[in-house]
């Protein structure tokens, strides 16, 4: 962590701060903290502007070409699985899917809307490759599911879309703050790849008109549609990511959501 060390100074204590890449880290020093990242996404700072993630402190491009990013630590927690309910995620979401700052800034970095074709050619080529679409009859029901929906999922409105909605990445401040980190994957699509995620494993069935209510859309079948082609996509695309780390483990788990996905997908909206 020679780098590290050379971007915040050698009086700041680094430890690891965990995640799957390993590329995040805290810098302590005088009871003062700073969150590090390496090679964050430059979209970092207009988002910092925006007051959606903590107050953005310095960036430094080390000799290496890696860059580095340093943010506000700020006293506080991950929200809780029933939180995600509450309406100030709702109103979140609502604030960064209407935002065209986001979205110009995001298309000036040159970040281009995939379309949902182009999205199923490719999740269709890796699964083939990879053998998954061989082995596992779950993956071709998947797809199958896939092709019938993708009509619906045509012609949307595009918008920032974070992709990773789950109840870790909302940090929640001793002062009573809202913020939503990791935007490394975030991308312009659908907003239904959002709050789709948000509806399926948050939110019980019987309140989701009250939460779409609260983000400001009317509920209705062709969104429902929507939102379960980007929930098989994910689950689709997370069993590739695991399967290439040979984390089999994982790659049940990923079977067995998609199992559930297809099930209601075929009772529910193919019926």
């Amino acid at each position: 962590m020679s780098w590290l060390q050379q971007a915040v100074g050698k009086e700041w204590t680094i430890t690891p701060a965990g995640g799957l890449t390993g590329d995040a880290y805290i810098a302590e020093k005088n009871e003062r903290r700073l969150f590090l990242k390496r090679n964050s996404s430059p979209f970092l700072a207009v988002l910092s502007a925006e007051g959606i993630v903590p107050k953005l402190v310095f960036t430094k491009r080390m000799e290496n070409g890696d860059v580095i990013t340093a943010q506000e630590w700020l006293e506080g927690r991950e929200l809780k699985t029933e939180e995600m309910q509450h309406h100030r995620v709702a109103d979140l979401l609502r604030k960064i899917h209407g935002s065209s700052e986001l979205l110009h800034m995001l298309m000036r970095l040159g970040k281009k809307p995939v379309t949902p074709d182009e999205h199923f050619n490719d999740i269709v080529e890796q699964l083939s490759s990879s053998g998954l679409t061989d082995h596992y009859k779950e993956v071709r029901k998947a797809i199958e599911y896939l092709q019938r929906l993708l009509p619906y999922t045509r012609n949307r409105q595009q918008v920032v879309c974070h992709c990773d909605l789950n109840h870790n990445n909302i940090i929640l401040t001793t002062k009573g703050q809202l913020y939503l980190v990791d935007w490394d994957n975030a991308t312009i699509a659908d907003p239904a790849m959002d709050f789709g995620f948000i509806l399926k494993w948050y939110v019980p069935q019987e309140d989701w008109s009250v939460w779409l209510n609260q983000y400001g859309i009317a509920r209705d079948e062709q969104l429902f549609e929507r939102m379960y082609w980007y929930l098989i996509m994910d689950a689709l695309s997370y069993l590739v990511w695991h399967h290439e780390r040979s984390r089999m483990d994982k790659m049940q788990d990923r079977l067995t959501n998609l199992r559930d996905l297809n099930q209601y997908v075929g009772d529910a909206i193919l019926r």
